[in-house]
């Protein structure tokens, strides 16, 4: 008898865990069973302090905006954007990315430069934003970038070869001489740098001949200079050799402070001065020439007729 009610035993557990699941559970919540209400966050208000300029009407002022930032996104580019939706249409600002990518949304926030949409919100007191600084404003914290991107042009910010290889060839380059041009080659243009240097603020805007190109416009220069499959370094360096487009620069490195993608402007410009002066110079690249760019399709003059006609 005792061994078979070792033997009904765990069949008792498993009759009482049947048991137990179909008994209705009490519920534990009020009101008929319903589940309670959520708790409401305690309101975290900031109060985001932006400038304004409205060129119709030709005044300039500044406009504080409280927001929750329970409701609000972890970037001051959402507070901005929420704004805009919800409290003024009316306020102006260049946005597109929202990644630190295309560099539209560049502004001064809290007395730096950066990019709106990198920027974090400071949880504590009053941020407070502004436009590029000594940029003409056009409205709000949209500025003329019309003569920056003009700089940008004059140093010819394309590939220049003396030597066509042709449609169907690619230029080749190192791995060594690619690496040169890690750190240039990231500059998305948001301006950032170049609105960060006091001698762009005081001599970006002369006239072409006389005028300090800034830390972008001469970040991309050397970007090129030294690129091994360029063949015009010396009518680069031509057109830098001005004392006012270069060697204004004084090296304070307030543009590779606020660069927004981790750049070195400052030792760029450093490295043109460099080359301009002769203290260094551009080493031949390691693997000069170019290749068919798909060899597998290339005609066989032998052998195609295609190729003979």
């Amino acid at each position: 008898m005792a061994l078979f009610k070792h033997f009904l035993n765990p069949f008792k557990s498993i009759l009482r865990l049947f048991a137990t699941a179909a008994k209705p559970k009490k519920s534990l919540c009020k009101d008929g069973g319903k589940p309670p209400p959520e708790k409401e966050l305690k309101p975290k208000l900031k109060t985001f302090q932006i400038y304004r300029y409205l060129p119709h009407e030709g005044k300039t002022f500044k406009k504080s905006y409280t927001l929750d930032l329970n409701k609000t996104g972890i970037k001051v580019l959402d507070a901005l954007i929420r704004i805009k939706r919800e409290m003024d249409p009316t306020l102006a600002f260049r946005m597109s990315c929202r990644e630190g990518i295309c560099g539209s949304c560049g502004m001064n926030i809290d007395g730096k430069n950066t990019l709106a949409c990198l920027a974090p919100i400071s949880p504590k007191g009053t941020t407070k934003i502004y436009p590029l600084p000594h940029m003409y404003v056009i409205r709000d914290l949209v500025v003329d970038m019309k003569h920056f991107t003009k700089q940008h042009r004059r140093i010819m910010p394309w590939l220049i070869r003396k030597e066509d290889p042709g449609p169907d060839k690619q230029l080749l380059q190192s791995v060594k001489d690619r690496d040169k041009i890690d750190g240039r080659i990231e500059c998305i243009l948001c301006a950032c740098c170049s609105t960060s240097c006091p001698e762009y603020w005081w001599h970006g805007h002369s006239k072409d001949e006389k005028d300090f190109l800034g830390p972008a416009a001469l970040l991309n220069a050397y970007r090129w200079v030294i690129d091994s499959r360029d063949q015009a370094q010396q009518e680069r360096l031509a057109m830098l050799k001005n004392y006012f487009n270069v060697f204004r620069c004084h090296t304070i490195n307030n543009c590779t402070n606020c660069c927004p993608r981790q750049l070195n402007p400052a030792q760029a410009i450093s490295n043109l001065r460099l080359l301009l002066t002769n203290l260094q110079n551009k080493k031949k690249p390691d693997l000069p020439g170019a290749v068919l760019i798909e060899p597998e399709k290339a005609c066989n003059v032998e052998t195609d007729d295609e190729c003979k006609t």
